[in-house]
């Protein structure tokens, strides 16, 4: 590397040439963006005689940090004989910065063995990995090195301290409060700290108390408040708080339009995204997001569509600005497109998510994965699946499921396989698509294996969603009895999905004496569900218990019940159609029925007929 320093001669005992030369290489090394230039200004800092020098190796191990080279910072930091409090400083930083948080606690347990002197800058950092990393006890320890110190009264390392008794929750706020007390200068971030402290523990009228103790309230602390009442679901309080801020920002109006869609209150939501004077993308992400959480999924993707027109430039609403769409905003609209079935609308959001940078994102990727699994289209979940550099769990589990949904019970053992040697560690949600997957081939010995090795070999506990999935192998399978009895070792109780499971395969088997069982269980859980009269009705049809039958219909009858008609849903023409089983409201019905004739007659020229079975004549 040729740069002026190359031309300077050093000369010790001229200290200000000397400190132009360091100035110099902290400069570089600030601006430093590759591990390549950072390899050439390291060895001209070797030639120049300045390695482990005061001033530089700081910025040195910070730029190692910076560009992921935490080891190479470590052995530079340990080349140096007597670390100054910068050079501790930029390690404990550059540890952080890489998430080593148990190495930290490790090297300030060394720096406090080699005498070193800690400042306010260290502390902070330390106290927070800590925190980070559940080291309890070193940081209870860190704490008192705080105190012998003299640092009890420093704002940034009173803040430190109060937020990591805050996280271990509990008893602990008290200590948090203690250390509030003892803080000299109590300014708004020391209030805001241990306001935010109850409010983590969910004690709001602690939190109440001192937020209105406090002699200065800053557009944070109010909505620190704001939001822990809305944790707690009391929007009443939280929008009366929101309505006496003095001075509201835009994440304000943000966090109580994501309350109230959390809260299921869909008009309060809507109504106040509409009154915000400025919105940004997350605003909308939170009305999107809003539509998606509670089920309304064709309001979600008209919102999206609104939104594009703001991004072209069509249209301004307000102080919008430009507002580009972002990974989450993509996700949500992929999860109402998968939950509607709308397939070209899916595809049209992919294609534009790749064009605005969002190609191979993981985030993104996961949606599209589910999205094309739960619209059918698994060969193009595998594709995108197989175009993902960098996978995590959520990657794997979905595709695995999305196959075992589809039948492909195969790909998804194998895929399974390819996962364990790909270093990814199975969790219960992988073992839900595994299970299922057996269920759809009825390999009973396989979903045993599997069911145990998640217990043996993972130490995953069985949720009620694994023990659904082996009742219904089992129950598939005709092993009625063993179904039986995992229901009855299981440590939960049963759930309708449980109960139904088993009510299925009763029905499978005609085994009328479990089916009435499951049934008087499932009027307790979902009372009304008419399908589960259905079920075994049809049972009892099948066994020629015509009285059965009968006081079936008349229980039926007399509880009101009303067989939920049929519903299928078709993309046509960029929207959504629902069609009703008998329903003849639609100004084509008479063009839908001759359609439905014919086609009907065109199955059955091809070898398809009607399966009657599970039709249950309730008049």
């Amino acid at each position: 590397m040729q740069t002026k320093i190359g031309k300077l001669a050093v000369n010790q005992t001229s200290k200000p040439l000397h400190r132009v030369v360091e100035d110099k290489f902290i400069s570089l090394l600030r601006t430093c963006g590759t591990c390549v230039r950072l390899h050439q200004i390291q060895a001209q800092i070797v030639t120049h005689g300045l390695e482990g020098n005061d001033y530089v190796t700081p910025s040195f191990i910070t730029a190692c940090a910076r560009l992921g080279g935490i080891r190479r910072a470590r052995r530079v930091f340990d080349k140096t004989a007597q670390p100054n409090g910068a050079t501790w400083n930029a390690m404990f930083r550059g540890y952080a910065q890489a998430n080593c948080h148990l190495d930290v606690v490790v090297l300030f347990a060394r720096m406090h063995r080699a005498g070193a002197s800690p400042n306010c800058f260290t502390f902070p950092m330390v106290v927070k990995s800590c925190a980070t990393a559940n080291a309890a006890k070193e940081g209870e320890e860190v704490h008192c090195v705080v105190a012998k110190r003299g640092f009890k009264s420093n704002t940034f390392v009173g803040c430190a301290l109060i937020h990591m008794y805050s996280l271990r929750g509990g008893v602990f706020v008290a200590d948090a409060y203690k250390v509030f007390a003892e803080m000299r200068d109590k300014n708004v971030f020391a209030w805001t700290a241990v306001v935010a402290a109850h409010v983590a523990c969910r004690d709001m009228v602690s939190a109440r108390r001192l937020f209105d103790l406090a002699p200065q309230r800053d557009v944070v602390l109010w909505n620190v408040v704001v939001s822990g009442y809305i944790e707690l679901g009391d929007m009443v309080a939280a929008r009366e708080l929101f309505d006496r801020m003095p001075d509201r920002d835009v994440m304000s109006w943000n966090t109580v339009l994501s309350g109230y869609a959390t809260n299921g209150e869909v008009e309060s939501f809507v109504k106040l995204f509409e009154e915000m004077p400025v919105r940004n993308v997350y605003s909308w992400n939170g009305l999107i997001g809003g539509y998606v959480r509670n089920g309304l999924f064709k309001e979600a993707l008209e919102c999206f569509k609104r939104m594009l027109v703001l991004v072209k430039g069509e249209g301004k609403e307000g102080s919008d600005g430009v507002v580009v769409p972002n990974d989450y905003t993509v996700v949500a609209v992929l999860t109402a497109c998968s939950r509607l079935g709308d397939l070209e609308m899916g595809k049209w959001v992919h294609v534009y998510a790749e064009s605005i940078g969002y190609k191979g994102n993981l985030f993104v990727g996961n949606a599209l994965i589910d999205m094309y699994a739960k619209c059918g289209v698994i060969e193009k979940a595998l594709d995108v699946f197989d175009g993902l550099d960098v996978k995590d769990i959520i990657t794997w589990n979905t595709i695995i499921n999305g196959l075992a949904m589809h039948g492909h019970v195969a790909d998804a053992l194998s895929l399974f396989e390819r996962m364990k040697r790909a270093g990814e560690r199975p969790d219960g949600v992988t073992f839900v698509g595994i299970l299922s997957a057996c269920t759809h081939m009825g390999l009973v010995r396989n979903g045993l294996l599997h069911f145990q090795s998640m217990v043996d070999d993972y130490s995953i506990v069985p949720q009620i969603e694994h023990y659904g999935c082996m009742v219904d192998l089992l129950g598939r399978a005709g092993l009625i009895d063993q179904a039986v009895d995992i229901v009855r070792k299981m440590p939960m109780e049963p759930d309708a999905v449980i109960w139904a499971a088993l009510l299925g395969a009763c029905r499978m088997y005609k085994n009328v004496e479990m089916a009435e069982l499951a049934l008087q269980r499932l009027i307790e859980l979902e009372p009304n569900n008419p399908g589960n009269f259905v079920m075994v009705s049809n049972i009892y049809k099948d066994l020629g218990r015509s009285q059965d039958v009968a006081r079936l219909k008349v229980a039926m009858r007399d509880t009101g019940f009303r067989k939920v008609p049929g519903c299928s849903v078709i993309g046509c023409n960029d929207s959504m159609v629902e069609f009703y089983s008998l329903d003849e409201r639609h100004p084509e019905t008479d063009s839908i029925y001759r359609a439905l004739q014919g086609l009907t007659i065109l199955l059955r020229s091809h070898g398809y007929v009607p399966n009657l079975v599970d039709v249950a004549h309730a008049n």
